[in-house]
């Protein structure tokens, strides 16, 4: 069933969404200071190809993980958890798309704070 979700996601705009990500993350790893954000948002691209059978956990992070995060909430991430929350609104206005605003849902928690998080493949029990 993950794979029959993932293949529908990305025919329907993931695959779009991840090389977006890519881009802004070759962007971001141009400067010394930014490969940190850059590798967050490859982090999330990936992350955006298979969000089905995965999940974000919030772990705890240390004073450069807050530092990051705090940057990151400023200048990107904000817009970023907004966007998906709609997304994942709109989507949940039917039944056929509720199970794809969940995954918009849990983008959004990424999305807000990168540093520190943890993406898992859940298990099949």
């Amino acid at each position: 069933m993950h794979l029959l979700g993932n293949i529908i996601w990305i025919v329907c705009g993931g695959l779009v969404a991840a090389v977006l990500w890519f881009i802004a993350g070759l962007i971001c790893s141009i400067t010394f200071i930014g490969i940190p954000f850059g590798i967050q948002c490859f982090k999330i691209a990936s992350f955006i190809l298979s969000p089905f059978g995965r999940d974000v956990e919030i772990k705890g992070f240390g004073f450069g993980g807050l530092v990051g995060n705090i940057i990151w909430i400023m200048f990107l991430g904000w817009e970023l958890c907004i966007t998906h929350l709609v997304a994942g609104l709109i989507l949940c206005l039917t039944i056929v798309g509720i199970p794809f605003g969940k995954q918009h849902f849990k983008l959004a928690k990424l999305s807000l704070v990168p540093f520190g998080s943890r993406i898992y493949t859940k298990s099949w029990l």
